[in-house]
């Protein structure tokens, strides 16, 4: 695009988490305005802006709709990041994103918002950015990373080019790895499943345990292990307040990946590590009790939105599972 000048207003960078989506934006937009170092300071990654999105999450939902967040260390470039303990891209960033679009550029030919995660935009905010997206100024570039795409309005993607941005094999992986130098290289590798940004930022220890507490749901959901087993291991997860479901979901739908991989006599993909656990709840289940857990996880993601209460709906998951094992398949075609 940058070579023949011919620059799409609209982009949509499609992939999984942590395979570069918001850092090839930010290269684009580099190149185009120039000054990597202060769009590199955006980077949602860093320890500041963690921190920094983190502790918004204690103001009151006034204090945030008042100091809508952005980050801009270029005045040419603004990136708006999930917002509050929902975690959304959030009307009032729309609203600056408006208010911002029609005015020039101060150091160059292009203004460049990137707007990371566009698919944690509710109805009312991507329908406010459609706005701009309908006769955007000639000088502004949008750039949205997502993890669905079709989480996103079919008239955003219309008004999109969008690229898919893939995982990247374990030579790849490796070849990252090494020149990162990061520790415990082949366990980041299987874990991360061709992401390197989160190989990079995996914290092993805890990821085990939040993957510890998924396949405790699946084990008792498919009738491995009683609910009171089940029990000691919600209990302590409720009681951490600032321990979120959403990462628990995520890595759900990884573990019946992975369950579904062995029922087919192949090899766990992610969870190498976890194979025992893993074989024992595959050897309980059928395609429908797999099929209906992916579809209650689907429904708990869409939840977690509304801030549920997250142990009843964990309870709520293992016992709806239950009744679709052992063996038997219960599910009718129907209720698929």
């Amino acid at each position: 695009m940058i070579e023949h000048g011919r620059i799409s207003q609209t982009i949509l960078l499609s992939g999984p988490d942590g395979v570069g989506k918001a850092t090839l934006a930010r290269r684009f937009a580099a190149a185009l305005v120039g000054s990597p170092e202060k769009i590199e300071q955006d980077d949602l990654s860093l320890a500041a802006n963690i921190a920094a999105i983190d502790e918004r999450e204690k103001w009151t939902s006034e204090q945030r709709a008042d100091d809508p967040l952005l980050f801009s260390s270029h005045p040419d470039v603004v990136t708006f990041a999930p917002d509050g303990p929902l975690r959304q891209i959030t009307m009032q960033q729309m609203r600056v994103l408006r208010e911002r679009a029609p005015l020039k550029p101060l150091k160059g030919p292009r203004r460049l918002f990137l707007i990371d995660r566009l698919d944690r935009a509710n109805e009312q905010s991507a329908n406010s950015l459609l706005k701009v997206l309908e006769e955007p100024p000639e000088h502004v570039v949008i750039i949205g990373t997502v993890e669905n795409l079709y989480d996103t309005l079919p008239t955003i993607r219309s008004r999109a080019v969008i690229l898919q941005l893939c995982r990247l094999d374990d030579s790849d992986m490796r070849a990252f790895a090494a020149a990162r130098q990061l520790p415990d290289a082949e366990v980041r590798i299987a874990l991360a499943e061709g992401s390197p940004g989160v190989a990079a930022r995996l914290d092993i220890e805890t990821f085990r345990a939040r993957r510890d507490l998924v396949l405790s749901a699946l084990e008792c959901g498919a009738g491995v292990t009683s609910f009171a087993d089940w029990v000691q291991k919600s209990e302590p997860f409720s009681s951490r307040k600032s321990e979120k479901l959403e990462h628990n979901l995520k890595l759900g739908y990884t573990v019946l990946d992975d369950i579904l991989r062995v029922s087919n006599r192949r090899t766990p993909s992610a969870n190498r590590d976890a194979h025992d656990r893993i074989a024992r709840i595959a050897s309980r289940v059928t395609f429908s009790w797999i099929e209906r857990a992916a579809l209650n996880l689907d429904e708990l993601v869409q939840m977690v939105r509304r801030n549920i209460q997250k142990t009843r709906a964990l309870d709520a998951f293992v016992t709806s599972l239950r009744q679709y094992v052992p063996g038997e398949d219960r599910l009718s075609p129907k209720a698929t």
